[in-house]
């Protein structure tokens, strides 16, 4: 198969090639943020493209900083995808990123592929960018989202950044501790996007069939690294930091993967313990 990967020098970007490549693909690598045409044209005969460019919210999110997110993902998704008219032959498959910040943040709620958007900025910007792939959609084209959530690995992403201060003793949870983190290995968020590529598409939620809390999160890694983690984080910190950015840290939502398993979708790590333990053995 053809695939073009628009994004392929991300952390995910990176994974995804790596697999594709092994199973003898060929990868078509492509930038939206330094030349739209460039890369619509590189989509052209594609088998399947895979956009996963988006800049990165792990910032202060400033109007600014708010305003690039939108631009990275909606307004160049709408960019991209009106040169396909262009293409002698549009993609068979267009698979867009995004995220569980699609749903509303709730202690008690569990959510799935079929629950209704949340009204912050966040959802608003996932459900803006879902859309604006939608537009991809054709009689050639089929249309996939994948929904992810918090990404392990340790070469990037969230575990890769508090590794360090786990390992010096310096973890805790976060403000409550009870708000509900959807993680996934980042071995099963390729296999979505394979599976995806492969013929699924619609919505599917990448994350792993056991969410945790934040303080479930903070034991098991704790424990994973043979260290203590008693030093709570107050609410005040992440937005401190983060601006609005911080609730990402401190509110949560219980996601559920419904439609990824009812599509033939099989987890190879279902529990945080088991991805833990096999991602730290590679450190």
């Amino acid at each position: 198969m053809k695939v073009t990967v628009v994004g392929a020098s991300g952390f995910v970007g990176r994974h995804l090639v790596m697999a594709l490549v092994a199973r003898g693909d060929r990868v078509i690598a492509a930038s939206v943020r330094s030349d739209v045409g460039g890369a619509a044209q590189a989509c052209d005969g594609a088998d399947a493209v895979v956009v996963l460019a988006g800049e990165s919210i792990a910032q202060r999110w400033t109007e600014a900083a708010k305003r690039r997110f939108w631009e990275s993902r909606v307004e160049r998704t709408h960019a991209l995808i009106a040169r396909f008219a262009q293409l002698a032959a549009p993609p068979n498959a267009y698979i867009s990123a995004s995220a569980t910040g699609y749903y509303p943040t709730s202690e008690t709620a569990t959510y799935d592929e079929s629950s209704p958007p949340g009204d912050g900025f966040l959802a608003r910007l996932c459900v803006a960018w879902e859309a604006a792939a939608d537009e991809a959609t054709s009689s050639q084209t089929r249309v996939a989202k994948i929904r992810t959530g918090l990404v392990l690995g340790t070469d990037g992403g969230t575990l890769k950044a508090l590794l360090p201060l786990f390992r010096l003793g310096l973890g805790g949870p976060i403000a409550s501790g009870r708000q509900w983190y959807s993680w996934i290995h980042i071995d099963d968020l390729v296999g979505i996007y394979l599976a995806a590529i492969d013929g699924i598409g619609g919505v599917l939620n990448a994350t792993a069939p056991h969410p945790v809390t934040n303080a479930e999160f903070t034991r098991a890694l704790a424990s994973a690294v043979h260290r203590p983690a008693f030093l709570p984080v107050p609410a005040f910190a992440p937005r401190l930091i983060l601006g609005e950015g911080g609730d990402i840290a401190i509110l949560g939502q219980r996601v559920l993967p419904e439609r990824t398993l009812a599509n033939g979708y099989r987890f190879k790590f279902e529990t945080l313990d088991g991805a833990l333990t096999d991602l730290l053995a590679k450190t």
